[in-house]
């Protein structure tokens, strides 16, 4: 079995550099799935519930990845909490930097990842650039958390030096963008190509060091790398959420138009109650296309498991909470530490789920996750 896996990871390997030779030469011409196709694809999948996942001994994306931090019996470890509460989809990060690192290296780490969530079972929404927190990332040894900051090493990809310079991008992002997806456009374990997570953030924590005319910037990326992806001519749908402003036809930016014309699935974050993700909800149903909630789940804003995961059940809408175990992320700590100074764990989680030696944060939110899951696969029809 080790030698066919080693043949198979080779013979992926050789065709995923075709690919990318062939979609270098060849621009891409189609657009994004048809309606039927979409909803086709949608009611092939379970009701689906899961976490933003990085393994509780990373601090980012650099450091989940990187060969020598790389956490196999972590990943697994955890992963099989997730199988425990009936989760069947993590949201994952991958990061531009890896693939400049070594290709090869980081396409073998993720099919190490893909077969340890093909094995609980848990398929795998990959995000492959992302506009929020550090402008400056930098391989290597990642620095440590600053204690009781929320997210204090996350990095966003690609880097504010190379997101100002288009000029760049054909050579030091498209290889990526091509090279992963081509290398995994047929594999079941992936569910889905998330392109671009909040890609007009403007990381108000680090406003100093980011770009002017950030979402302007951002929109020509999108834009270019929607047809790298398509290119490729992937399996999975591609999509980028929306997380901010105005979703009524009247109301959307030039970006997020351009997100949700172009989306084969819809994707949007909402931290908000549950009154307010209904409306967000009902502002996206006229695309006539399946909706995913990527990001939600924040306890003192009044985005609970109970208050929305009920919601998204009715009305048959996948969900991603933030956090699944606590990490050196620290996403328990609230947005605001990054200018208030926290001591201690907060009374109040702000996100995840578990703690890292996989004990419930509240046993009774747990519960009520199995519960919703174990219903909606028991219902499915």
């Amino acid at each position: 079995m080790r030698n066919f896996r080693s043949k198979r990871f080779s013979a992926n390997l050789w065709l995923a550099g075709f690919a990318l030779a062939v979609s270098l030469l060849c621009p891409a011409s189609d657009g994004p799935w048809t309606t039927q196709r979409a909803n086709n694809w949608h009611s092939r999948q379970p009701f689906l519930v899961g976490s933003n996942f990085i393994p509780s001994t990373a601090i980012n994306q650099l450091e989940m990845w990187q060969a020598d931090s790389f956490d196999l019996p972590a990943i697994d470890r955890e992963l099989e909490w997730a199988e425990s509460l009936g989760m069947n989809t993590m949201r994952v990060f991958l990061h531009s930097l890896l693939w400049q690192q070594d290709s090869a290296g980081f396409l073998k780490r993720m099919d190490q990842f893909l077969a340890v969530s093909e094995k609980h079972p848990v398929r795998i929404m990959f995000v492959l650039l992302d506009s929020v927190w550090d402008p400056h990332p930098h391989l290597g040894k990642q620095r440590e958390p600053r204690p009781h900051v929320h997210n204090s090493g996350w990095v966003q990809a690609p880097a504010a030096e190379l997101l100002k310079d288009p000029s760049l991008w054909n050579q030091e992002l498209k290889p990526y963008v091509v090279g992963v997806i081509s290398h995994f456009r047929d594999d079941r374990r992936v569910l889905i190509w998330d392109l671009m997570n909040e890609p007009d953030n403007d990381s108000p924590q680090c406003k100093h060091q980011e770009l002017a005319r950030k979402a302007e910037v951002a929109l020509r990326l999108l834009q270019r790398g929607w047809k790298w992806a398509r290119s490729t001519h992937p399996s999975q749908p591609l999509t980028s959420g929306v997380w901010k402003g105005d979703w009524s036809d009247t109301g959307l930016s030039a970006l997020a138009r351009f997100q949700l014309e172009n989306s084969d699935v819809i994707t949007f974050h909402c931290y908000d109650p549950p009154d307010a993700i209904k409306k967000r909800i009902a502002s996206l149903r006229r695309f006539q296309r399946p909706v995913i909630c990527t990001e939600y789940m924040a306890r003192p804003l009044g985005s609970t498991f109970a208050a929305i995961l009920p919601i998204l059940k009715q009305e048959r809408i996948g969900g991603y909470n933030w956090g699944f175990a606590s990490s050196k992320t620290q996403t328990i700590d609230p947005w605001d530490s990054w200018e208030k100074a926290y001591g201690g764990e907060p009374p109040l989680w702000f996100h995840d789920t578990l703690r890292n030696d996989g004990t419930p944060y509240n046993p009774r939110e747990t519960e009520f996750i199995k519960q919703v899951s174990e219903s909606a696969a028991a219902n499915r029809p």
